[in-house]
């Protein structure tokens, strides 16, 4: 497992295929609390998802890697009380 204390804030969050996700927030617990607005992915959400921290494979070249491709990462995201994420992204 990752260890949390390697996430730092605005880390860019890539999929298993390199492509961009998202950027970490900050640590929350055992999950990673994503920012809300993310332009580069085109997202503009009115609240924060979350990110379980055993989704996460690695933590390299200043990048968080997923252990799913972008494509798939929307299923891994949680809202806040830890249900899963209604607006796929």
């Amino acid at each position: 497992m990752v260890d949390a204390s390697q996430i730092k804030e605005h880390m860019e969050v890539v999929g298993a295929d390199g492509v961009h996700v998202g950027k970490v927030d900050h640590m929350d617990g055992d999950r990673i609390k994503l920012t809300r607005k993310d332009e580069a992915h085109g997202q503009s959400r009115d609240h924060h998802h979350y990110l379980p921290l055993a989704n996460v494979s690695s933590v390299d070249g200043g990048k968080l890697w997923l252990s799913a491709d972008a494509a798939n990462a929307a299923q891994l995201f949680e809202e806040k009380d830890g249900s899963p994420i209604q607006d796929r992204l």
